[in-house]
C-alpha cells in the first residue's frame, strides 16, 4: 500500500483485512478493535473505536441460569456469544477520512488471499486443534478449516471463497454489510444459528472516535487507548506508580516487586470503574493522576508483598482472547498507526456464517456476566461492565505510542489479560534503551490482581530472583510464553527506523 502511494492508515486497513483471511484466529470481519492513529501534519493523535456492541436483545443476566450462575460456554461459543462487528466500519472510517486509497485497492490482497488460499501453518493448526470441537458444529467452519471432521496438516491449502465474496462487497460499498440485502441475510443466519442479532443492530452500529489518554512518564510523552480500553488507564496508572521509585537504581528483585506491585494496584482499579464510557461514568482524571498513584504507594512495602486480599474489595463485584492481534505502522511522512484488532478467544464463538465466511465474534464474553465472575482470562469486573443493549465490552486492548527525546515506541501485542501488562514491560525496556528486537524478546511476567499468582515465561525470572520473590511473599506460576508483540521504533538522531515481530510469533518486522 505505501508503494502504491498510501498511507499509514491505507496499510492500516490492508494489513487488518489480510490478517482476517490469513490469522481467523484472532480477528476478522466478524470481529472488531482500536486503531490509535497519529498525524504528522499538526502532531495530533485520535483514537478509531471500531470494537463490537452488544445487540439489542442482550440483557444483564442472559448468560445466567435460574440460580443466577453462569452456564458453561454460553458466552464464548456459537451466535448467541456474538456482538455486532465493527471491524468493516473501521476500514471504511480509516479510509474515507485519512486514506488515500481506495477501498478496492487497499483490500484487493485479502480478497486475492481468501479466493485462492493460504497454507495452514502451525500456530493456526494448535487453534484449530483447540476449537475442533466447536467448529465441527458450524457446517460452514467444518468445510472451510477442518477435512472430514479432523484438523489437516501443515501446508494444507484453506480456501475461504465465500468471505472472499463478502470483502469484495465490502470493497465495493462498505455500508452493505451493515444495509440491505446481505445484511439482511447475515442477520437471518446469525439467528438461525440460535443468536439475537436484528437488522436494526446492523443499521445502528457506528463508529466512535475518541480522544487518545495520554500521560508522561521519566520525560516520555505516553499516548495509548481510552475506554472501552482498559489498556491506557491501567498502563498510566503502573507508570504513575512506578514514578515514585528511582528503578534504573533499584537491584532486580527490588524491580520485579515494584512492577508485581504497580500490576497488582492498577489491575485492582480495571475490576471495579472500567466500562464503556457510554454507558458509564468513569474516573479517568483521577484514576490516571499522579496523585492517586502516590496514595496507591502508600500501601506497597518495599520488602513485602501486599496480599490482593488486602486491597480494598472490588464493590458489586472481561480481556478478550490471547489471538487478539496487533500491528504498528510507521510511514514516510510520519504518520502512524498502532491497530489491535480481535475475535476474542480462538477462532471467536466458531460458528462461521453460511453465505459470508464470516466467523462471527464471542466478545460477549469480554462482558461481567455477574459481579465478581472471573470471565475467560480470569478478569473479574463489576457493574460497569455489564451486560447491556448496544454497550461496548471492556477491552485490555493497548495500542500506545512513546515518544521522548531519544525518539518513538510504537507498540502491542495480543493476550488478553497480558496485553497491558506486556506494553507496560515494553514501555520500560525502550525507556532503558533496548532496542525493538530485545523489546519484543525479552521474557515477561504478569500479576492482575486476581488471582494473586504472579505468571512468569520460562526463563523470565532467574532461580535467585524466584528465591527472593517467594521470600517475600509473592506466590509464583511459571506458564507457557504469551503474547505476539509487534515494535517499530524511530531513532530521531540517527533517524534510523526499525520494526521487529515476536519470536513467539511467525510474523516479520520489515523497513522499506
Amino acid at each position: 500500500m505505501l508503494s502504491h502511494g498510501g498511507n499509514a492508515f491505507d496499510a492500516a486497513v490492508a494489513i487488518s483485512a489480510a490478517l482476517a483471511v490469513v490469522e481467523p484466529q484472532s480477528s476478522g470481519v466478524g470481529g472488531g478493535g482500536f486503531y490509535l492513529l497519529h498525524f504528522a501534519k499538526g502532531g495530533r493523535d485520535t483514537f478509531v473505536d471500531g470494537r463490537e456492541a452488544a445487540p439489542a436483545a442482550a440483557s444483564r443476566d442472559m448468560y445466567l441460569d435460574g440460580d443466577g450462575h453462569p452456564i458453561p460456554g454460553a458466552s464464548t461459543s456459537g451466535p448467541r456469544s456474538a456482538a455486532i462487528p465493527g471491524e468493516p466500519a473501521a476500514w471504511a472510517w480509516l479510509a474515507s477520512h485519512y486514506g488515500r486509497l481506495p477501498l478496492t485497492t487497499s483490500l484487493a490482497p485479502a480478497i486475492r488471499i481468501a479466493r485462492e488460499g493460504f497454507p495452514l501453518y502451525e500456530r493456526m493448526r494448535v487453534g484449530l486443534q483447540w476449537k475442533q470441537a466447536t467448529l465441527a458444529k458450524s457446517p460452514t467452519a467444518a468445510r472451510v478449516f477442518l477435512r472430514d471432521g479432523a484438523v489437516p496438516d501443515d501446508g494444507t491449502v484453506i480456501r475461504q471463497p465465500e468471505l472472499a465474496a463478502t470483502l469484495e462487497l465490502i470493497a465495493r460499498n462498505p455500508q452493505g454489510f451493515y444495509a440491505g440485502e446481505f445484511a439482511q441475510r447475515l442477520v437471518a443466519e446469525v439467528r438461525a444459528g440460535g443468536g439475537i442479532w436484528a437488522d436494526d443492530d446492523l443499521r445502528s452500529y457506528k463508529i466512535v472516535e475518541r480522544a487518545p489518554l495520554t500521560g508522561s512518564y521519566r520525560g516520555a510523552h505516553i499516548v495509548s487507548a481510552p475506554p472501552p480500553s482498559s489498556g491506557g488507564v491501567v498502563l498510566l496508572d503502573a507508570l504513575n506508580i512506578l514514578s515514585g521509585y528511582d528503578l534504573s537504581a533499584a537491584s532486580g528483585v527490588l524491580r520485579r516487586h515494584l512492577l508485581i506491585e504497580a500490576m497488582r494496584h492498577s489491575y485492582r482499579d480495571r475490576a471495579e470503574y472500567l466500562g464503556d464510557p457510554d454507558f458509564v461514568s468513569i474516573p479517568v482524571d483521577v484514576l490516571t493522576s499522579t496523585v492517586y498513584a502516590a496514595g496507591q504507594r502508600e500501601s506497597i512495602r518495599p520488602d513485602r508483598a501486599t496480599p490482593s486480599t488486602l486491597l480494598r474489595p472490588v464493590v458489586d463485584a472481561g480481556g478478550e482472547g490471547a489471538t487478539t492481534t496487533h500491528f504498528s505502522v510507521l510511514d514516510h511522512d510520519g504518520n502512524r498507526v498502532a491497530g489491535t484488532i480481535s475475535v476474542n478467544l480462538f477462532f471467536g464463538s466458531a460458528w462461521v456464517a453460511p453465505s459470508s465466511g464470516i466467523i462471527l465474534n464471542d466478545t460477549m464474553d469480554d462482558f461481567s456476566a455477574a459481579a465478581g465472575v472471573p470471565n475467560a482470562f480470569q478478569l473479574i469486573g463489576a457493574s460497569a461492565n455489564s451486560i447491556a443493549p448496544r454497550k461496548r465490552p471492556l477491552s485490555s486492548m493497548t495500542p500506545t505510542f512513546v515518544d521522548n527525546s531519544r525518539g518513538l515506541l510504537i507498540i502491542g501485542s495480543p493476550g488478553g489479560s497480558t496485553i497491558i501488562s506486556m506494553v507496560l514491560e515494553g514501555t520500560l525496556a525502550w525507556l532503558d534503551g533496548a532496542n525493538a528486537k530485545a523489546i519484543v524478546s525479552q521474557g515477561r511476567i504478569h500479576h492482575q490482581y486476581l488471582p494473586d499468582v504472579v505468571r512468569y515465561e520460562p526463563g523470565a525470572l532467574s532461580a535467585e530472583e524466584l528465591a527472593a520473590l517467594k521470600a517475600m511473599g509473592h506466590t509464583l506460576s511459571e506458564g507457557r510464553t504469551w503474547g505476539n508483540m509487534q515494535v517499530v521504533t524511530w531513532d530521531y538522531a540517527s533517524g534510523q527506523v526499525e520494526a521487529a515481530s515476536d519470536p513467539r510469533g511467525v510474523g516479520a518486522g520489515l523497513v522499506y
